[in-house]
């Protein structure tokens, strides 16, 4: 967790990080460069050296290289180095030269110089600097804040900003990849753009003392937890994330942040009991053994080894220049930041324990039985008590678990490799369940019910990993990175490219030969990898051997990517397969993936842990069935293990595709990630790893697109809106936003080639929107300069009338001046100053009584009249003030409702443009889905043939199939007979044996006979002849039988013969058959999906016309409404100009009475009286 930064003024200076130095600059200028001779070669340790040109000879070219030595190479591996201005470019899309080589010494020399940021393109290239630098400060951030892209130089926060703006004004939630391989420095860019998030969406300040966290302090503060229970040390990576997160940030309609969540992805749950010799295990389990909390250690009954503990020491314990005990303060902290509470905490930290605990236990072998007993009860009583069960039934439930055999439960003994393995198991189980509390938890606390509109989220997953051992994780990480950087090829290459031909933008289809669907197929589609793996993982009886053969024997040659592994080095386990990946050839063991897929638990401890006394125990295991002997518990727990069974395989794929799902639903911005050397040392490059990853990542490829193509666009009234100012006259003349683009466009000078006009879109080449940004901002300079000059020159020409009206005064004053300076020395006029005092004063004295007298009589009336006009006056004031502010309200809300009808006929303009464009848009769909209906029902009809030729093909074979099958049936009845007959021959020739038999005796009992009794010789001579004739007959039978039972035997084989071949021929047919109907059920599902199409495509059709309709009457009704608005307008104007009438009536009237009270009192008043009397006294001097 970061620390608490410091005041601006306190933190370091970032621009040496971000900026190239003038002096620098002037430096990589002054670098000798021969645009015809300068060159780059390829070079094993560099990767590519600068060389000189010599000379060249057909395709070879002899080139000079460092050292002096002369090498030939192929012209195809000589590439042209760029002029030096082009060093250290901040955007390589900006290369003069875009090659392998320019690209990578332009990254190279930009790290060299502590530029770890650089952009490629539409998306930033980050290099790992192995390094703390200040570029992550407050201050950094501030230099970010609502700048343009090329108004700053390459960092993460510029893609941030770029995202929150993009987010603000095209109203569309947004997405940040950081990806990369295991180590380039994901996780902490991960933490900066959510810092930076929270920063720029801050609703206010907290003041000093606030002790309730607010909901930024709250986002950034779950990231110290998760790193503590999820991050762990590997052989890349010192703090690798060994799980995926989507964090997304969510903002209400004013663009300040409402809320988060976290979505996780597959915790590496084997890490728990089991680490490679150079890896660690999670931080957490480290934090705990520093006691740098107080009590903590102490609660969870753990020692100060850490090799007591085996499950979590079997690789390092420690990390260089990391404090376990400053990280395990940082993490109480934001536990308590996050809302958990004192009990939570404290159990979280059991639970851990625990689990280190479990690692402890130990069972030995009873006698020479198979059954496993404890081996010392120590251990399992801690683990009994920091999990609140007893040690005693612990042990039972590991060595005599009780199963399930049909309808009872019965204890089952178990040997001490099996108790082993249900503890491991058990271990992974409550660490990964006590991790997806945590992530439960903190979505809780950033849930803060406030009003969301969009979000922007970040995703940090575990990137591209190749061990010398990989198993069943690395797989699963493996393949989520193949997905999304294929996510990223089709958004780079394939989206940007059939948004140009659907915009009717001319454009040759560019194969950047990016497509990574062959491996990602081989793992997820039906008999790929994880399905086999899912099928075996339901037959009991399936091993890891058989998984391996069935694997080879469906991809085995069969797949370019499926490969057979190559022989392991010494001390290393063999692999079973190589998975040819984007980033290379990783070799696979899948030894226990079948146990890690089926993930099972001991039923009998889950039981216990359920039923014991920690609350958190009993929360994290809530949704496991469990084992229970009640009938009606037993029922319901069936059911639901049955139906929710799920392998970790097909919930992964689900949780991706979900993800996946989310992305293409945002506008992603991509930052991707490079780790410089495999040493974990700041400033080395390994120019051939770094290379492997560019070509890897699609960096040179998404630069050749940005170049030839127009990344960035705006729709027609956007760019009219906001670039009509650099011709107004021509843009007012033009009422087709398209052809009022042109017209903008043409005013510019822009060449024809840096833009191009699509049907709804105006789109530019890399870098020429922010040219049009800069004539903007000229032309408003000029307007605001005219506007000033003019201002200036109005307050100037009142300044000079002044000036004159005070001269002509002043000339007024100084004649008067000059005309007394010479009347006062007149003598005649000093006569008439002494003598006038003196003459008809009696007459003077009487006139001036009467006067006296005249002028008391007119104050009197003057009072009169003064009271009568003064009370008439101020009631006639205060009425008139009164209508005077009522006019005044009045105007100022004519003035609101004119200032609103303004803006609504602004909206209802763009609304009507915008439903114009839409309606278009629309148009054009309902076009293509009429075009792709036609050709869906022609393939129909060509379906339909297929479909009737193939059912006559089938009925020739079913016909055919009959006749076998007759003729089969026919020699099957003549094989029947011919074996009777065989039978019967057989039967004739035993009968000939015996009577042969019989007759054998019988010579035999008459030779004896003839020995014995001495018959006459003439008859037993004769009888001899007569048996002899009787055997030669017999012997001509017998022979004659054999040949017969030969002719039989022969006929049969042949007959087995022609039925083998008829039952061949009938299999084949039987064969044809069922490819027929395969073949017709293929068809036709393929023609009822057309037809389903077809029918979406009408309905679609019809929604599209029914919006087309809608909308035009959206627009009507617009028009109405602003015509309704304009004479409302009108109206209120009409009254503006009536009540100003009025007003100024009114001001007339008081006018008058004024004028009026100001005559009578002249008329009657003492002041006005001597004007006469100085009139009757010139008159009676003269």
């Amino acid at each position: 967790m970061p620390k608490k930064p410091a005041a601006d003024d306190e933190e370091p200076d970032p621009t040496p990080y971000l900026f190239v130095s003038l002096e620098q600059k002037r430096i990589d200028q002054t670098k000798p460069y021969d645009a015809k001779k300068s060159c780059w070669v390829p070079d094993d340790k560099e990767g590519f050296v600068l060389g000189e040109i010599k000379g060249t000879k057909g395709d070879l070219v002899t080139v000079a290289i460092p050292g002096g030595e002369e090498k030939t190479f192929k012209k195809d591996n000589v590439y042209q180095v760029n002029p030096p201005k082009y060093e250290k470019v901040e955007d390589m899309a900006d290369l003069t030269y875009l090659n392998d080589a320019a690209v990578l010494h332009n990254l190279k020399q930009r790290y060299y110089a502590k530029l770890i940021y650089t952009y490629s393109g539409l998306f930033c290239v980050a290099i790992n600097p192995y390094k703390r630098f200040p570029v992550y400060t407050n201050r950094c951030a501030k230099l970010y804040r609502g700048k343009r892209r090329n108004e700053v130089p390459p960092h993460i926060f510029a893609i941030s900003d770029g995202a929150y703006v993009n987010m603000l004004t095209n109203h569309e939630n947004q997405s940040m990849l950081i990806t990369g391989e295991s180590g380039a420095g994901k996780t902490e860019n991960t933490k900066k753009v959510i810092a930076y998030f929270a920063t720029v969406g801050a609703s206010s300040k907290k003041g000093e003392t606030e002790k309730k966290a607010n909901l930024e302090d709250q986002v950034v503060q779950t990231n110290p937890v998760l790193e503590a229970f999820g991050n762990a040390k590997t052989v890349r990576n010192d703090n690798s994330s060994r799980f995926g997160k989507f964090i997304r940030i969510h903002f209400g309609p004013t663009g300040k942040l409402a809320g988060a969540d976290i979505e996780t992805y597959l915790l590496e749950k084997a890490r728990v009991i089991s680490q490679q010799t150079l890896e660690r295990s999670y931080h957490i389990f480290y934090q705990l053994m520093s006691g740098s909390v107080p009590g903590v250690k102490e609660a969870c009954l753990l020692s100060n080894d850490i090799y007591d503990y085996h499950s979590v020491s079997q690789g390092k314990i420690t990390i260089p220049n990391v404090d376990d005990a400053e990280e395990f303060r940082l993490t109480n902290e934001a536990f308590d930041i996050l809302g958990f509470t004192p009990e939570e905490k404290e159990n979280v930290y059991k639970i851990t324990a625990a689990v280190m605990h479990m690692g402890t236990m130990k069972f030995k072998q009873r006698g020479r039985e198979e059954q496993a007993e404890a081996d010392g009860l120590e251990d399992g009583e801690r683990v009994g008590k920091l999990l609140g069960v007893d040690a005693a039934s612990l042990y039972t439930a590991f060595v005599k678990p009780r199963i399930k055999v049909g309808n009872e439960f019965v204890t089952q003994g178990r040997n001490v490799n099996q108790v082993n393995y249900s503890v491991g198991a058990m271990s992974k189980a409550v660490f990964d369940r006590l991790f997806k509390f945590l992530v439960k938890k903190c979505n809780e606390t950033l849930d803060t019910k406030q009003k969301r509109q969009h979000f922007i989220g970040v995703l940090d997953i575990a990137g591209f990993e190749i061990f010398d051992f990989n198993s069943f994780e690395q797989l699963c990480i493996n393949f989520t990175n193949e997905k999304l950087q294929q996510f990223f090829n089709h958004h780079m290459f394939v989206l940007e490219q059939e948004e140009y031909q659907r915009e009717g933008i001319e454009w040759a289809f560019i194969d950047f030969g990016m497509d990574l669907a062959a491996c990602i197929e081989l793992i997820e589609k039906p008999m790929g990898i994880l399905s086999i793996l899912e099928e075996e993982s339901m037959f009991p009886k399936a091993t890891d051997k058989t998984f391996e053969e069935k694997l080879n024997t469906n991809h085995l040659g069969k797949s370019p990517n499926f490969q057979k592994p190559k022989p392991p080095k010494p001390g290393q386990q063999a692999a079973h397969f190589t998975l040819g990946h984007y980033a290379g050839n990783v070799p696979y063991n899948i030894t226990g993936w079948l146990e890690k897929n089926k993930d099972p638990l001991n039923d009998t401890v889950v039981d216990l842990f359920k039923k014991g006394t920690n609350a958190l125990v009993q929360e994290i295991f809530s949704d496991h069935p469990g084992q229970t002997g009640a009938a009606a518990a037993e029922k319901g727990a069936k059911r639901a293990k049955g139906s929710s069974f799920q392998t970790v395989s097909s919930l992964y794929r689900e949780q991706l595709n979900n993800l996946m799902t989310t992305l293409r639903s945002t506008q992603p911005h991509f930052v991707r990630c490079i780790i410089p050397n495999e040493l974990k040392q700041p400033g080395v490059i390994d120019s051939h790893l770094v290379m492997h990853q560019l070509t890897c990542n699609g960096v040179l490829e998404g630069i050749r697109i940005c170049r030839k193509g127009f990344p960035n666009r705006m729709v027609y009234p956007d760019f009219k809106l906001r670039y009509k100012i650099l011709n107004p006259a021509g843009a007012q003349k033009e009422s087709d936003p398209k052809k009022c683009a042109g017209v903008i466009l043409e005013a510019t000078g822009l060449e024809a080639d840096l833009y191009r006009l699509g049907h709804t879109k105006v789109f530019f080449r890399a870098g020429v929107l922010g040219q049009m940004e800069e004539l903007r901002d000229e032309r408003l300079g000029k307007i605001v300069t005219w506007m000033q000059s003019w201002a200036r020159g109005y307050l100037s020409r009142k300044e000079f009338k002044k000036l004159q009206e005070q001269r002509l005064a002043l000339q007024v004053c100084q004649r008067n001046l000059r005309k007394y300076l010479k009347l006062r020395t007149w003598p005649w006029y000093k006569l008439w100053q002494k003598v006038r005092p003196l003459l008809n004063v009696e007459e003077e004295a009487e006139a001036k009584a009467d006067l006296q007298r005249q002028l008391s009589k007119a104050n009197a009336d003057a009072q009169l009249w003064r009271q009568k006009y003064e009370s008439e006056g101020v009631a006639r004031s205060e009425e008139l003030e009164e209508a005077k502010r009522k006019l005044q309200a009045r105007l100022a809300e004519a003035e609101e409702t004119i200032e609103s009808l303004n803006q609504k006929c602004v909206a209802l303009e763009k609304t009507k443009q915008r439903l114009a464009t839409e309606v278009e848009d629309l148009q054009l769909e309902v076009d293509r889905a009429n075009a792709i209906a036609n050709a869906a029902e022609k393939k129909q009809k060509a379906f339909d043939k297929i479909i009737g030729e193939w059912k006559l093909k089938v009925d020739d074979l079913a016909a055919e199939l009959d006749a076998s099958q007759k003729e089969c049936r026919n020699y099957s009845t003549e094989l029947f007979r011919l074996k009777g007959a065989y039978e019967e021959s057989q039967e004739q020739l035993e009968a000939v044996r015996r009577e042969n038999k019989n007759l054998a005796d019988e010579v035999k009992d008459l030779l004896d006979q003839i020995g014995e009794g001495g018959r006459n010789i003439h008859e037993i001579e004769k009888a001899r002849k007569r048996l002899e004739a009787e055997k030669d007959e017999l012997q001509a039978a017998l022979e004659g039988g054999k040949k017969a039972i030969a002719k039989l035997e022969q006929r049969v084989r042949e007959l087995e013969n022609e039925l083998d071949g008829e039952q061949r021929r009938h299999a084949d047919a039987q064969k044809n058959l069922r490819k027929s109907e395969r073949r017709i059920k293929e068809l036709s599902f393929q023609a009822e999906e057309d037809r389903k199409n077809h029918e979406r495509m009408q309905d679609l059709v019809d929604k599209l016309q029914q919006k087309i309709k809608t909308y035009k009457r959206q627009i009507e009704e617009a028009e109405e409404i602003a015509a309704l608005n304009l004479a409302k307008f009108r109206k209120a104007q009409q009254e503006l100009e009536e009540a100003e009438e009025r007003a100024d009536l009114a001001e007339q009237a008081i006018a008058k009475f004024r004028a009026k009270g100001r005559s009578g009192s002249a008329a009657r008043g003492a002041s006005p009286a001597p004007k006469p009397a100085a009139q009757r006294l010139a008159a009676a001097l003269e």
